[in-house]
C-alpha cells in the first residue's frame, strides 16, 4: 500500500491482472495471482513518478503512453531476478567440455562453433564458458564465439565490466580465480582475454524482430530462465530455440526446468555427466 494525493491506494485483483498479463505478453514473466504483493510492492515506487494515484492510471501509461517503451525498462529491472554465479551446475559443464564439445566439433569439421547464453544475467556463465574454451586442447585454434543476451541492461553494464565480488566465486576453484581475476580489495577484475572472448548484447527473447538478428548457433544455454514463463512464453521460446540450433546442437536448461509436456521437438541426451536436449539431425539418438 502507498500514500497517494493523502489517500492509501493498494493494487487491486483487476489491475495486477491487467499489469501482469502486459509484462508477460512484452517479455514472457508471468506472475501467479499469489504474487501480486510481489508486484505491487516492486511497482509501487513508479506511481508518485508520474504522480498517479492509482495503478489503473499506471497501466493506462504502459498500455498506450507515449513513455511505455522506457517504463518497460524499468519495470523490467524491478521484477526480473539475476541470481548467478560463475560454474553454476558443474556438472552440465563438464557435460559441455567433455561429450557435447567433442560431439560439436566431429560434427562440424569447418567453421566457426558458436555458444548463446540465453538470459546471461551478470556474465557469469557466459564467462564460465570462456575459461573452460580456454582450457580445452579440442577447439585450440578454431574459432568459437560466446554471446550473451539479456532483456535488463542493468545486469549488461556489469558483464561488460568484468568485475565481481566473492558471492560470484561460490562454486569456482581456486586455480581459475589465480589464473583469469585481479584481485583489488574486495572486487575481482576477470582478465582482458577472457572478456574479449565474450560478446553481450541487449535482447528481449519475445521480441521476434531482434531475434532475426541471431544466426545458427551449436549449442544454447538457458537456465533457470523458463521457469519464471508461462507455458504460451515457453512455447514460443522453445520454438525460437529450435530454429536457431543447427541440427544436431544443444540444449542446456536449469536442473529444475524440463521440456516434458512443453514440445516434441528436442529429444533427450543422455550424457555421462547430465541430460541434456539435443535438436535431432546429424548424430540424433533419435
Amino acid at each position: 500500500m502507498i500514500l497517494g494525493a493523502g489517500r492509501a491506494v493498494s493494487m487491486t485483483d483487476e489491475e495486477f491482472r491487467l499489469i501482469r498479463d502486459l509484462i508477460c505478453d512484452f517479455c514472457g514473466i508471468y506472475f501467479e495471482d499469489s504474487l501480486k504483493f510481489l508486484v505491487e510492492r516492486r511497482l509501487q515506487p513508479r506511481l508518485p513518478v508520474f504522480g498517479f494515484v492509482s495503478f489503473r492510471d499506471y497501466y493506462r501509461l504502459i498500455k498506450y503512453g507515449r513513455e511505455c517503451e522506457r517504463e518497460f525498462d524499468e519495470i523490467v529491472e524491478r521484477v526480473t531476478t539475476n541470481e548467478t554465479y560463475f560454474f553454476r551446475e558443474a556438472y552440465q559443464l563438464r557435460a559441455f567440455t567433455d561429450e557435447i564439445l567433442p560431439m560439436v566439433v566431429a560434427q562440424r569439421s569447418e567453421g566457426r562453433i558458436r555458444v548463446w547464453s540465453a538470459g546471461c544475467s551478470t556474465g557469469e556463465e557466459p564467462y564460465s564458458i570462456a575459461m573452460l574454451l580456454d582450457k580445452c586442447p579440442i577447439v585450440a585454434g578454431r574459432p568459437v564465439d560466446v554471446f550473451g543476451n539479456d532483456i535488463s541492461r542493468k545486469v549488461l553494464r556489469t558483464a561488460r565490466a568484468g568485475m565481481y565480488t566473492q558471492a560470484s566465486f561460490r562454486s569456482t576453484d581456486n586455480a581459475y580465480i589465480k589464473e583469469y581475476f585481479h584481485r583489488d580489495g574486495r572486487t575481482y577484475q576477470l582478465d582482458e582475454r577472457i572478456r574479449n572472448r565474450v560478446t553481450f548484447g541487449h535482447l528481449n527473447l519475445m521480441d521476434e524482430n531482434a531475434l532475426a538478428l541471431i544466426g545458427k548457433v551449436d549449442v544454447i544455454l538457458c537456465r533457470n530462465v523458463i521457469i519464471y514463463f508461462n507455458h504460451a512464453s515457453r512455447a514460443r521460446l522453445l520454438a525460437t530455440f529450435y530454429r536457431k540450433l543447427r541440427p544436431g546442437g544443444f540444449l542446456l536448461l536449469g536442473h529444475s526446468e524440463s521440456l516434458v509436456n512443453e514440445t516434441k521437438d528436442f529429444e533427450l541426451a543422455p550424457l555421462t555427466n547430465d541430460m541434456v536436449y539435443r535438436k535431432p539431425g546429424e548424430g540424433s539418438l533419435l
